[in-house]
């Protein structure tokens, strides 16, 4: 019976009554247990794997603390999380025709979705009955797997860090210079001035705005992740030097000096969590007509703004999830050409991964979080492995 990690309700419930409710000393260590996972039978249109490693996902942290919701709870006192990762194909059913045992693939979260192709839940988190990859075999539906970029130029742990990052970037940039381009089009202005805030998402999504010839900002505080953007010409702020905008003071700072980098234009898309430090900061930099984007919900669900003011500097603040399968298909060929991510220095071992998520949860690393799920890898990746 192959091992896979849980998230249990009860192991939530102790770990918040030994810190007395304080999230700030939450060890999601605790939370996340090893577990052995019956799989599910075989159907004919399902794929067999076996994973090869995984990406650790804040949505993870968000079901490990319940910060959010307790999603947890919600789903029966029991999930198994895991929204990203790539895999050995061992079997397949009768009907599956796009992959063979042997066959490298990555995974999508996307599940039930909405008339237009978007998902209503995510797989492994809010999805009923849905099994994530933090263990070290699978059966999934042959539609949540795409065959993974092997010749794209990254290595394995890279193309591990992309499976839910690149398409919602992919799908971000999208929405956000599609809405700005309703309000001003590109004869108006043609090269944009794009920031981003943190973090992976971020990272990818001004890996395709600095592409396609935007001046692109990252805002981070990790050392790390700003000398890898500026490497690929994408312009770089400390956020520390701003206190992570702690005060009104910092916000006034901060947006001199995004003024500054920007001919005294502020920016015309910004990508930030729409919630929590970055909000307030996010939302003073953005020039008139501005359009901001977010996708997650990191450190809370409630913003405040004041509307008549956004109204009259007409500004959008644009909430969006995860992308179509369309769309986290043609992401994955982007791999290599435009999305080259900011890998964390320590590959985590399987049994390493409640570390992982705590030390990711304690915002200790140096780039997107890798665990190395399988000991022995196959042939097809060796060339790969750094």
């Amino acid at each position: 019976m192959p091992k896979s990690y849980s998230i249990s309700a009860d192991s939530i419930a102790e770990e918040t009554a030994r810190v007395g409710g304080d999230l700030d000393q939450f060890d999601i260590s605790r939370v996340i247990k090893l577990d052995d996972l019956e799989l599910r039978e075989m159907g004919p249109g399902d794929v067999h794997m076996r994973i090869l490693a995984a990406a650790a996902e804040h949505n993870v942290d968000h079901a490990a603390t319940a910060d959010t919701v307790n999603i947890v709870e919600m789903r029966g006192g029991k999930t198994y999380p895991g929204n990203s990762a790539v895999g050995e194909v061992l079997a397949v059913g009768d009907s599956v025709t796009r992959f063979k045992p042997g066959d490298i693939v990555i995974t999508h979260c996307n599940a039930d979705p909405d008339e237009y192709g978007y998902p209503t839940r995510i797989w492994a988190y809010d999805a009923e009955d849905s099994i994530g990859w933090y263990g070290e075999e699978a059966v999934v539906g042959e539609w949540q797997l795409i065959p993974a970029p092997l010749d794209c130029g990254l290595n394995l742990w890279e193309i591990a860090a992309l499976p839910l990052r690149a398409p919602t970037a992919y799908h971000l940039w999208r929405r956000g210079l599609g809405i700005y381009r309703l309000k001003v089009p590109r004869e108006k202005r043609a090269r944009l001035n794009v920031l981003g805030f943190g973090g992976g998402v971020s990272e990818l999504f001004l890996m395709l705005a600095n592409h396609e010839g935007h001046r692109a900002i990252f805002c981070s505080g990790s050392p790390d992740r700003r000398k890898h953007l500026e490497s690929l010409g994408i312009l770089t702020i400390d956020q520390k030097e701003f206190n992570r905008f702690a005060s009104g003071d910092d916000v006034k700072a901060f947006h001199k000096a995004v003024r500054g980098m920007t001919d005294g234009d502020g920016a015309n898309i910004v990508c930030d969590m729409l919630r929590g430090p970055v909000f307030g900061a996010g939302l003073r930099v953005m020039s008139r007509q501005g359009v901001n984007v977010s996708a997650g919900w990191q450190l809370d669900t409630q913003n405040n703004y004041n509307s008549a003011l956004m109204s009259v500097r007409q500004l959008t603040l644009d909430h969006s999830h995860f992308d179509t399968i369309q769309g986290a298909n043609a992401a994955t060929k982007l791999y290599g050409s435009v999305f080259k991510p900011t890998v964390h220095r320590e590959i985590y071992a399987f049994e390493d991964l409640p570390r992982a998520m705590e030390e990711m949860h304690k915002v200790m690393q140096t780039g997107i979080p890798i665990v190395r799920i399988a000991k022995e890898m196959p042939a097809a990746v060796a060339d790969i492995i750094p």
